[in-house]
């Protein structure tokens, strides 16, 4: 078995500003790895390297990155904070052993925060909290302390000293070494408390010494029973000592065997100009080399190069090991999340909430049209939430966003790695829709012959937010099970429009009925039938569109209440008592998404630039259709039956 002891993977995550890319540069110049601290504000960090990422100062896609401490090589993956570009967070999280999470002392816990403590407490992944730019004005490091104690029940582990908080000269005392830890019976009860034994010896006066409490405190950590805070600046270097410590004490190191079975997960796609297609590769088990053989759906695929990459700068190496990671060439079929060999024990997908909103991408340059097609195929492949839809016959090209951040930086990409310039249209929010009652729908698909499906399914509403449930009630006797399963993979495709033209969400589908023929039926029958049948059940059913809600918070000057407030009801919220403290209002509830895209804007001018304004997903809400939007199906709809079959059978185009 490998020893893997001295090996960290972990991810710097943060809500946008609170300075995890300038930590993440005085961590590697901590260590040496760097000579020099680069800037954000400068474009001279060392992870933040793409040309947009150096004009706006901020994080738009996860680096990688490592380095040497005092023997221990820590592999960093440096994340961006804006909530655009957290499907780059999403894929970083399944391969992460450990996390620090980023918290401005001046800002204090936003939305993007809890989502992400959310996430790390799914995953059951063990993390650090670093509490960023103490040195600035309005730093209050005990509010924050409170805040994670009150709205998140951490119980936190905090055994600093800070000094001079707000200034410059912000200093940092570390309470919990060898020397000073007795004189901590605060701390030392809270490490008792998440530990039996420890605890029954506590109550009795008994004394203990400072490695089995630090093994306690490691336990603790990495079961998520004490939140260990760290204070300090990042642009300053306070705090970055210690918090290279704890990384080293108390975040887990990799597990896996060497010498085991082959096991990873594909955590993300690039593009390189020379070679081509790049598979980040996380190993939980076995070893790959140069030239090895991996297979991927029935295909079998050479390993041509493993490259370890620093930021922007890589170096080649011959062989991966079980508690790495690096990014193989050669690997074309993979996409992101898939899985290389054996699935790992630990392995747990995660997805955040889906992008809201849909776009039209256009080029500016009608000769273009292929080049930026390829362009958005390319980057759907390295961001499979992009969900690029290319409408070949109406030469549509649209794509999902969260946000209007992310089309600034993807019109920048576009030219500056593509060179197309591309313009964009008006966003337009994602609804969905479902079924109103029970219904069912048939299809009988016997001419012309040879050919021969015969399908029956009950569509039934489901909970909200349940998705979409499928289950089969017919003997394979009936219908064998080769076809039963083309039926199920069809579904899915089947749903993506409905009635109204939007994906259908939240039914529960069984096929019920009826027959395949023992001479004339083949796979493909059953793909042709199932969307005829699906779609003549919702159209029996009735289907109800459906809105994406946002749950907000806002922090404004009480003076502006009711203003906010006449707002608010315009916009169908709803929202609870507001709160007063300081000459400051509070309101938190829930929002359409249609009503309040650029409400952050009218909100500044409402309150002159002292109001904010901060949301995230809540759920999707029945309304009627002249509160949404419908839309027309594109291309040819399976109610369109004589058409579909032969547009189906190749007989005709769209």
């Amino acid at each position: 078995m490998k020893d893997n002891i001295k090996i960290r993977i972990i991810g710097i995550l943060a809500h946008v500003d609170a300075g995890k890319t300038t930590l993440t540069e005085n961590l590697l110049f901590q260590a040496k790895a760097i000579k020099q601290l680069g800037s954000v504000d400068n474009g001279t960090s060392q992870t933040d390297w793409l040309d947009i990422e150096k004009e706006r100062g901020i994080s738009v896609r996860a680096s990688d990155t490592s380095f040497l401490w005092e023997g221990y090589t820590i592999n960093i993956i440096d994340t961006p904070g804006h909530v655009d570009f957290s499907s780059e967070v999403e894929r970083s999280l399944t391969i992460l052993d450990g996390a620090v999470l980023v918290v401005s002392a001046v800002d204090g816990i936003q939305p993007q925060t809890e989502v992400l403590i959310e996430a790390l407490q799914k995953l059951k992944t063990p993390f650090l909290i670093f509490v960023n730019k103490t040195d600035r004005a309005g730093s209050d490091t005990e509010a924050v302390l409170q805040e994670l104690e009150t709205d998140f029940s951490l119980k936190t582990f905090y055994p600093f000293e800070l000094k001079n908080e707000e200034n410059a000269d912000v200093a940092l005392s570390n309470l919990w070494d060898e020397s000073m830890y007795s004189a901590q019976p605060e701390l030392i009860e809270k490490i008792a408390e998440c530990n039996e034994g420890l605890l029954e010896r506590y109550l009795e006066d008994e004394k203990f010494s400072f490695a089995e409490l630090n093994d306690a405190l490691k336990s603790a950590t990495q079961r998520q029973l004490l939140a260990q805070v760290i204070p300090g600046s990042a642009k300053t270097g306070v705090g970055i000592e210690d918090l290279l410590r704890a990384i080293i004490d108390f975040l887990p190191a990799p597990s896996g065997k060497i010498d085991g079975e082959l096991s990873g997960i594909v955590y993300k796609i690039m593009h390189d100009k020379n070679i081509g297609r790049l598979a980040g590769v996380r190993l939980f088990g076995g070893s790959l080399k140069v030239r090895d053989s991996v297979s991927s759906n029935g295909k079998e695929e050479k390993v041509s190069q493993l490259r370890k990459y620093t930021g922007q700068n890589f170096t080649q190496i011959d062989k991966l090991e079980a508690g790495e990671m690096a990014y193989v060439a050669g690997l074309f079929s993979f996409g992101v999340g898939d899985i290389i060999g054996e699935r790992p024990p630990q392995f747990q997908p995660f997805q955040f909430d889906a992008p809201l909103l849909t776009i039209q991408v256009f080029t500016t340059n009608e000769a273009d049209y292929p080049t930026l097609a390829e362009a958005l195929q390319i980057l759907s492949i390295e961001d499979p939430l992009l969900d690029f839809d290319w409408l070949r016959e109406e030469k549509e090209l649209h794509i999902k966003i969260r946000g209007t951040i992310q089309l600034e930086v993807l019109e920048r990409l576009l030219e500056q790695r593509f060179q197309v310039k591309s313009e964009f249209g008006k966003p337009t929010v994602i609804y969905k829709e479902t079924i109103a009652k029970p219904g069912y729908g048939y299809e009988a698909y016997t001419m012309p012959k040879p050919c021969w499906a015969v399908v029956k399914f009950l569509i039934e509403p489901g909970e909200r937010g349940s998705g979409v449930a499928y289950q089969s009630k017919v003997s394979v006797n009936k219908i064998r099970q080769r076809y039963q399963n083309e039926v199920e993979r069809t579904i899915p495709k089947a749903l993506k429009q409905g009635i109204k033209g939007w994906e259908v969400t939240d039914v529960k589908i069984t096929l019920v009925g009826e027959e395949d023929h023992q001479v004339h039926s083949n796979p493909g029958d059953f793909i042709l039938a199932t969307p005829i049948g699906i779609m003549k059940g919702l159209e029996e059913a009735g289907t109800t569109l459906l809105e994406p809600l946002l749950h907000f918070k806002i922090t404004a000057p009480e003076d502006t209440l009711g203003k906010i407030a006449a707002d608010l009801h315009k916009m169908r919220a709803t929202f609870g008592n507001p709160q007063f403290e300081n000459g400051k209002v509070k309101l938190t509830g829930e929002v359409p998404l249609s009503t309040s895209l650029d409400y952050a804007i009218r909100l500044g001018s409402v309150t002159g630039g002292k109001g904010k304004f901060s949301t995230r997903f809540s759920g999707y809400q029945a309304i009627p259709d002249e509160l949404g939007e419908t839309r027309p199906f594109k291309g040819i709809s399976p109610l369109d039956r004589s058409k579909y079959i032969l547009k189906m059978r190749g007989a005709i185009t769209e």
